[in-house]
């Protein structure tokens, strides 16, 4: 289940740290988790239920181990620790706007949020083979087979949140976005390590999309999937006013998501360190703000 990936800004390849390791192995490849997972863990109620844990007063708790386990930079909080009331308020913090430069070029596509990049391009709106092998139907996946089409031949950007990034996601280019559409799903992890343990993971869980008008790169459909504990993604944008490249657009309240983003044909040269390593099947690690692609 260890998972490698290339640090872009270190110019090395390294092993993941998986939060909740053991507790996902347990899950996802015993057959006791697996029940226990098929019947408790996916569910929205499940989901629902830790997050009103996590909104307690006493997860509070929990913050000072968490950042020190998982090594997270405290300095680039906008708050400090002291103040945040529970274990979710720290989960979905806000950083000091210096701690994610946005490349200001306006020929530049940006990261939308913190994570773990996969690019494909020359996508099949009726399939595409994803991570591990696994094929689904674009269409299946943003609901909708007409608002697909237009992205046959595109490029197809998948950001994957660990549970200990920063959760806020954001607008990678300027533009006007539309009312987000919700789709109903499960709850399984999105970790790379399990994908092949659940068939469709993606079409299972549950998630949003928004058409969103750029400025420099076309239609973009901006895509947020929720995974294990995810109880919520918060809208924080007003559908219809215009917003600027790297302006919030939203958040993830607990667990591991991630990100989509689907450009048409023609419209970006994706950076080549991110396709040479998603060709090896390894992930990037990026930062919101930084390059993902230069426009056509």
């Amino acid at each position: 289940m260890d998972l490698e990936i290339y640090n872009r800004q270190k110019k090395e390849v390294e092993t993941e740290h998986i939060v909740g390791k053991k507790y996902l192995q347990w899950l996802y490849y015993k057959s006791s988790g697996n029940f226990f997972l098929e019947k408790i863990v996916k569910r929205k109620l499940a989901s629902k239920f830790y997050g009103v844990l996590k909104n307690r007063k006493g997860s509070k708790r929990k913050i000072r181990d968490f950042i020190e386990e998982n090594k997270i930079a405290e300095e680039e909080f906008l708050d400090k620790v002291s103040e945040y009331k529970n274990f979710n308020e720290f989960f979905y913090r806000k950083l000091k706007p210096e701690a994610r430069p946005v490349n200001s070029n306006s020929d530049i596509l940006v990261s939308p949020a913190d994570g773990r990049v996969f690019i494909h391009e020359n996508i099949q709106t009726s399939k595409i083979v994803e991570i591990k092998g696994m094929a689904f139907n674009l269409a299946q996946l943003v609901g909708s087979e007409e608002a697909i089409m237009e992205y046959d031949g595109g490029t197809m950007i998948i950001v994957r949140l660990n549970p200990s990034d920063y959760h806020r996601f954001h607008f990678p280019d300027s533009g006007i976005p539309e009312k987000t559409k919700e789709i109903k799903g499960a709850y399984y992890s999105v970790n790379t390590g399990v994908l092949d343990r659940i068939d469709n993971i993606y079409l299972k869980n549950k998630r949003t999309v928004t058409e969103f008008e750029s400025d420099n790169f076309g239609k973009i459909l901006y895509m947020e999937v929720g995974a294990t504990f995810v109880g919520t993604i918060i809208q924080t944008f007003n559908p219809g006013q215009r917003v600027e490249k790297g302006a919030e657009k939203g958040y993830f309240k607990f667990g591991g998501s991630t990100v989509i983003l689907f450009l048409k044909k023609g419209i970006l040269t994706p950076d080549n360190d991110i396709l040479e390593y998603t060709k090896k099947k390894t992930e990037t690690l990026v930062k919101m703000g930084e390059s993902l692609g230069k426009a056509k």
